[in-house]
């Protein structure tokens, strides 16, 4: 029996270890930034995290991957999110808010993604893996504006152009709040860049839309009462192109 036992005492609780997840991504990324991520093997990483190899693969396919390890769980929030789109959602506004879940997860642990922004600046090959994440992003946004744009015979352009728009500011915000070291507001930098691209494409009109000096055309829509705006505007906008 312990001194504390018979002191009546409670023995002081041992440290929780993080689970190998976590300890596979705190001991890789404590290498890259003494080491550089180029010098550090996989066995290292597995050394300092007291782990073997099969246990970083089963968690991660590459070392590429453990510098990005949420965007997977993020990537499949956005799909839910817009999965679960009602009619009445503007696909604008409601693929911004979807932008704007990967800011959140950006912003949860702003000591990490500051270390990763400056990890991924140094190394060519992780900005190049970023690329790809950021495209995976932006198919899924084009998805789901392509199934709100199917009417129009320019939805699949219209769907991949504000995606796009979304994606590029979204990033301009984001690497705004980063250049601060996470001390800034991220929601705020993001959130202004997502609503520069909500102005311009809410409005139901495109750019290079007709000008007033141009003829105006009288286009009949017949509708249901409850039908959501959204649907509306888009069927005048294809009466207007003789679609």
């Amino acid at each position: 029996m312990s001194d504390a036992q018979n002191s009546g005492q409670e023995a002081p609780a041992a440290p929780v270890k993080p689970p190998m997840r976590e300890a596979l991504i705190a001991a890789a990324f404590d290498l890259f930034l003494k080491r550089g991520f180029e010098q550090t093997t996989v066995d290292d990483i597995v050394a300092q995290a007291g782990v073997g190899r099969r246990s970083f693969f089963r968690y991660f396919p590459s070392k590429e991957d453990v510098v990005f390890p949420d965007h997977e769980r993020c990537l499949k929030d956005m799909t839910a999110f817009l999965d679960a789109s009602a009619d009445t959602d503007d696909p604008v506004l409601r693929a911004c808010d979807a932008a704007r879940l990967v800011m959140r997860m950006y912003a949860e642990n702003p000591t990490f993604s500051v270390e990763r922004y400056r990890l991924t600046k140094q190394v060519p090959g992780l900005r190049v893996y970023e690329l790809s994440v950021v495209r995976s992003y932006e198919r899924t946004l084009a998805s789901y504006l392509r199934d709100r744009f199917t009417v129009r015979g320019d939805g699949s352009l219209r769907a991949e152009v504000i995606a796009a728009a979304v994606v590029a500011a979204h990033n301009h915000g984001l690497r705004a709040w980063l250049r601060t070291d996470g001390r800034g507001d991220a929601a705020e930098m993001v959130g202004s860049a997502l609503d520069y691209v909500a102005g311009a494409w809410t409005s139901g009109q495109s750019p290079g839309a007709a000008g007033p000096e141009e003829e105006d055309d009288v286009v009949v829509v017949i509708t249901k009462r409850h039908t959501p705006m959204w649907r509306v505007v888009r069927e005048v906008e294809a009466g207007l192109q003789g679609e």
